[in-house]
């Protein structure tokens, strides 16, 4: 692995060198520990905030009065869906660009570190005003709701932080690829580039709205706000940033878990297809969230029906190297019949369990978003709890679990230490207590949600309505699995701590996988990310500018902020 140095001094020199020897470059270590740590600390704190919200909901828990229903939902999407995802995927990328691409370069730890500062002091500033409960918007924050300015300016600093990490990502990689001209960037990094540049696209909407329109309009210095231009702007954001982390994941599964298991990479031309086709289509899927909105044309909806119905095929392409890699490296172990092979499979290792299950739970939660694609179906469960049954599907078990699975090695890999066989099966009980728990809450906010109970309502019974009534019974399964599910948060945590401080020395492997042998060589305009991102920007035109457009020609009346709480 070739390794740069900074030009500081002979010990500087030395400390390089002796990182390089040793595996692992301790200052790129801390960077990526630093974020994994937040990280897991808010899964810890949004998680006994979500263990609260399921209680309430389900009518076992009266918050006391100090702490309502609507801050607790607040402080859990911000800290679960902002923080924790967010922090995570920029401490695992930057732990595998230190590996692949040699070290960071000295300029890019100092723009990361900023970036990491920035979000930390973002995320004080947007908990501060909601602890007071003058910022319970919930996680989407929409207008008209407007929360105390405080909230909005710490949402710039969390912006501002990625950013920093983004454009230090681009700037490592622009390095690599000056000085190995005519290479394909490895792939690890390569899903590192794009979701850098989903994260700087997705997030320079939510910016716009926030910095222009929203700040000025909390502050008071114009009397209404655009709602529908709002709206939309979010959903650009919001959608995206779940695929982000979406695609995140993917990379695991690519490259990660291939080797885990014994075997090879599947393509790597397709893998990197996959990649690009997720940048280019992923934003433009953020209108299905507005599918039964006003003010939008049905031209517009439908188009929109199938770019977001488009972002499946990248996902059943990888469903296909999957399995494929899977059944290929079983019989190469012995493995036979038809379905016999499964029993190769290394289920004891949670390295694998993990992120295997979280393969499995987005197969219902991408049959789940294609109902919420589709105009007639969304009008069945739209605002319903079907939609956090939803969420909680890809979030909470394709995303979050395959980041449990990744933190087995990953934080043993950056604290010099190892995985213990009694730690691995601690992480396999783990996983198992998380997706019990996962299934009985996601299932029962599925269930509830057909039957009409809403999506952001504190738990009533509508002065005792027997169709409100009859949720009753569902809602202490969300509940029981919102138990599982904070035991399990709890334990993870404990066990990410444990692998990082107490953990047996030793050395973990940073398991790539490489690509079969004889495979032919990836055509290098795979490289040519100039080229896609200017595709991304046509598609994203193609589906913004006429909407936003007659949002903003043929405004609705404006709305002056309103505090609902």
């Amino acid at each position: 692995m070739e390794t740069v140095i900074s030009q500081t001094g002979n010990a500087s020199v030395f400390k390089e060198k002796a990182n390089k020897i040793l595996g692992v470059n301790l200052q790129d270590a801390k960077i990526s520990k630093s974020y994994l740590s937040v990280a897991f600390i808010a899964l810890l704190i949004g998680g006994t905030l979500g263990l609260l919200q399921g209680l309430n909901r389900a009518g076992l828990l009266e918050l006391p009065s100090w702490l309502n229903y609507y801050q607790v939902l607040t402080a859990h999407g911000l800290l679960l869906v902002v923080v924790f995802s967010a922090t995570f995927t920029i401490g695992y990328f930057y732990a595998g660009m230190s590996h692949t691409l040699g070290g960071l370069l000295p300029k890019v730890r100092t723009m990361v570190w900023i970036g990491f500062w920035l979000k930390i002091i973002g995320v004080v500033l947007v908990v501060i005003p909601v602890l007071m409960n003058k910022a319970s918007v919930m996680y989407t924050f929409y207008p008209p709701m407007a929360a105390d300015p405080m909230f909005y300016f710490g949402l710039v600093f969390v912006v501002l932080g990625v950013w920093m990490a983004c454009f230090g990502g681009f700037i490592q990689v622009a390095n690599w690829r000056k000085n190995h001209k005519g290479q394909h960037l490895p792939i690890f990094s390569f899903f590192a580039t794009g979701v850098f540049v989903l994260l700087v696209g997705a997030t320079a909407f939510v910016a716009v709205e926030v910095i222009f329109m929203i700040i000025p309009w909390s502050l008071g210095w114009v009397d209404t706000i655009n709602v529908m231009v709002a709206r939309t702007l979010f959903w650009a954001f919001g959608h995206t940033a779940v695929n982000i982390w979406y695609l995140t994941a993917v990379s695991a599964w690519y490259v990660i878990v291939p080797k885990v298991i014994g075997g090879k990479r599947w393509s790597d031309l397709l893998t990197r297809i996959v990649v690009i086709a997720l940048v280019i289509m992923n934003i433009t899927g953020g209108f299905h969230h507005q599918i039964v909105d006003p003010g939008i044309s049905e031209s517009v909806k439908y188009m929109h029906v199938f770019m977001s119905l488009a972002i499946g095929f990248p996902s059943l392409m990888t469903a296909y190297a999957m399995f494929a890699v899977f059944e290929k490296t079983a019989r190469k172990q012995g493995g036979k019949g038809l379905i016999g092979w499964y029993k190769k499979m290394p289920w004891s290792d949670v390295r694998f369990l993990a992120p295997f299950i979280a393969m499995l739970a987005f197969i219902p939660a991408g049959a789940g978003g294609i109902a919420q694609t589709t105009n007639q179906l969304d009008q069945v469960v739209h605002n319903s709890m079907w939609i956090v049954g939803h969420f909680h599907l890809t979030l909470g078990m394709s995303v979050a679990m395959t980041f449990f699975g990744i933190s087995y090695w990953l934080v043993p890999y950056l604290s010099k230490r190892v995985l213990t066989k009694g730690m691995n099966q601690f992480g396999v009980v783990t996983t198992v207590i998380w997706t019990i728990g996962m299934i009985t809450m996601s299932g029962a906010m599925h269930t509830v949600g057909l039957f009409g109970s809403p999506r952001r309502t504190s738990y009533t019974t509508y002065f005792d309505n027997a169709t409100a009534l009859s949720w009753d019974p569902y809602l202490i399964f969300l509940a029981i699995g919102g138990t599982l599910l904070m035991i399990a948060a709890i334990m993870q945590v404990y066990a990410v701590f444990n692998l990082m401080f107490f953990a047996p020395k030793g050395e973990t492997e940073f398991p790539i996988a490489e690509v079969e042998d004889g495979e032919a060589k990836t055509p290098y305009w795979t490289e040519r990310w100039g080229v896609w991102i200017i595709l991304m920007i046509i598609v994203v035109a193609m589906a913004y500018v006429i909407p936003l457009t007659d949002f903003i020609v043929n405004a609705p009346p404006g709305s002056p902020p309103f505090k609902t709480w």
